[in-house]
């Protein structure tokens, strides 16, 4: 369950995180975002910062068959769980 500063995030694929809004609130975040338009390795980076420990779970949840982890599939997961964190700031 989620704490007094953390939101529970569920995405549209079922994927369940806990984020504290204020997240988005971070311009290293914001650099590394800037930064990933030219180079997607920064993702890497952008997801730490996101989920921390949960990355792993993200990674599971979208892992394929072949026990890859599809970078559309994790972007896409990504893109819905700002969206929503977004949401909870402005709700704040």
């Amino acid at each position: 369950m989620a704490s007094k500063e953390t939101k529970e995030i569920k995405t549209s694929t079922g994927f369940v995180c806990e984020i504290n809004p204020v997240i988005l609130d971070d311009m290293e975040l914001l650099d590394a975002l800037a930064e990933a338009e030219e180079n997607a390795l920064v993702m890497t980076k952008i997801l730490n910062k996101v989920l921390g420990p949960q990355k792993a779970a993200l990674y599971d949840h979208v892992r394929a068959e072949d026990g890859r982890v599809p970078i559309e599939a994790a972007a896409k997961e990504l893109a819905e769980i700002f969206v929503s964190a977004g949401k909870e700031l402005k709700n704040s």
